[in-house]
């Protein structure tokens, strides 16, 4: 028996015409697409406040970061599948609420392990938000006002990403009324109580019109495949890589053949499941979404890098290391709101420009850092940021439109989860493994030649993006 969920004479109207989400709607859901993001890169500068007021230790921060990283990817896709059955604007308002109280726990946290109780809460949360957006995008734009709206995601995903980090930056600096790095947490508050204001009278309500029913063993096998791979990789450098850690990897291949077994019987026997195989053959889902994962990789990884080279190795407080990667945002965004229209001339081959402009501006900062380390400025790094931040502003929200263009309506929250999903566990997966690769070299050769070998590392994904690019399809809808 199909799961039947509430309906109402507004959903049935939108059977026949969608409801079309105006200007103040898209910028109402953008916001709750920006919150996340913000706070997953946020933190990165107010680790070491947090250590000196908390005492947590090298395996607790970790934790700080993890336990929201973790939770979020665990929960994305159930988070899009609620929403189809529930109704997106409803899940994205409990998520926003959710969010608000979060945050709020972790700017009142009395000591670490509240505060990692906290951020796990936050994730889920944050779980709970994020795949509404792109799936109410999906399922009330069409044609050229879904790729510009797309287009805004993406920008929007970027800038938040890197201006999660410039607004730690400036928030612990600051230290409004006496709060330090609780700021960082705190600030979303006010945020979530606007967006909530203005969701209640701006997103349209959607669902899917044959909502399924939630994929309990599929759910499960995702949460455990995702939490074995990635918190062993985030804590295992910290706690001395104990045997835990290296039974849970292990484990990841076996947890994921089950899981992809599971998935592949439910979609033959005319089931829904969490992540239906069936939707993994549409041409953008299959050539984009590998796209995603080494992109993803780098952007994580590069972002916490560079957070822990310009603090503790160049000694910058906050604000000068979040000042650091304004010209990377500024960019991002020029690029970004160039792509639409070259896109319409060009194709996917912006895709392969943006690696390539990307890759330069890596290897500006590998050689500015050895030349010039450790006196580098503002100005040794801002072409090398810049063009980096160019290249990936002409990818990420062109990757997005071809990934989501073949996902029907009525699947939205389902493709919109995957996609997330993949994005989200990446970018952990990027601070896990390049984050580890940058403290091991800099314990062996030094912080200048941890940093130059790490962005090589990344260097390696650029290229490995830049072949995928030439995979896409051509035009780009």
């Amino acid at each position: 028996m199909r799961l039947r969920t509430p309906t109402s004479t507004y959903t049935t109207a939108t059977a026949a015409a969608p409801p079309a989400l105006g200007r103040l709607g898209l910028f109402t859901v953008l916001l709750g697409a920006s919150l996340p993001l913000i706070d997953f890169f946020i933190v990165n500068v107010a680790l070491p406040s947090i250590d000196r007021e908390l005492a947590a230790g090298p395996a607790l921060l970790e934790l700080v970061v993890a336990g929201y990283g973790v939770s979020y990817a665990v929960l994305l896709v159930l988070g899009g599948r609620l929403g189809d059955m529930f109704g997106r604007r409803r899940l994205f308002l409990i998520g926003m609420a959710a969010f608000g109280l979060t945050s709020l726990a972790c700017g009142v946290a009395p000591d670490a392990w509240s505060l990692v109780a906290a951020r796990v809460a936050q994730g889920a949360a944050s779980a709970f938000m994020l795949p509404q957006v792109l799936a109410t995008i999906q399922a009330t734009t069409s044609g050229a006002r879904r790729g510009r709206a797309l287009s805004l995601y993406g920008a929007t995903a970027g800038l938040s990403m890197v201006a999660g980090q410039v607004l730690g930056g400036v928030l612990v600096a600051a230290d409004p009324a006496g709060t330090g790095w609780r700021s960082v947490f705190l600030v979303n508050v006010p945020v979530a109580l606007l967006g909530l204001a203005l969701a209640a009278r701006t997103v349209p309500e959607t669902r899917s019109e044959r909502p399924a029913p939630v994929d309990l063993p599929g759910t499960v096998l995702l949460g455990i495949s995702l939490t074995a791979l990635l918190v062993p990789l985030t804590e295992g450098r910290a706690a001395g890589w104990p045997l835990w850690t290296w039974v849970l990897l292990v484990a990841v291949p076996f947890t994921v053949a089950a899981f992809w077994a599971v998935e592949r019987r439910a979609d033959r026997q005319g089931r829904t499941p969490l992540v239906p195989p069936s939707l993994l053959t549409s041409p953008g889902l299959r050539r984009g979404l590998p796209m995603i994962l080494p992109f993803s990789i780098g952007f994580g990884g590069f972002m916490f890098v560079v957070a822990v080279a310009l603090q503790q190795g160049l000694r910058l407080g906050p604000v000068a290391a979040g000042l650091a990667l304004v010209p990377m945002a500024l960019a991002f965004f020029a690029a970004s709101l160039m792509g639409p229209r070259l896109v319409g001339r060009y194709g996917s081959r912006v895709v392969t420009a943006g690696g390539l402009f990307q890759a330069v501006g890596l290897a500006l900062l590998v050689m500015t850092a050895l030349r010039n380390w450790p006196e580098l400025g503002f100005g040794d790094l801002l072409p090398g940021t810049a063009l980096a931040g160019f290249g990936q502003g002409f990818q990420l929200p062109v990757l997005y439109r071809i990934v989501l263009a073949d996902v029907p309506g009525d699947r939205a929250g389902v493709g919109s989860g995957v996609m997330v999903t993949t994005q989200q566990s990446s970018l952990a997966l990027g601070v896990a493994t390049l984050g580890s690769l940058f403290l091991a070299l800099d314990e062996a050769v030094g912080m200048r030649d941890a940093l130059a070998g790490t962005l090589v590392a990344q260097l390696g994904l650029v290229a490995l993006t830049v072949l995928l690019s030439l995979r896409l399809p051509r035009t780009v809808t």
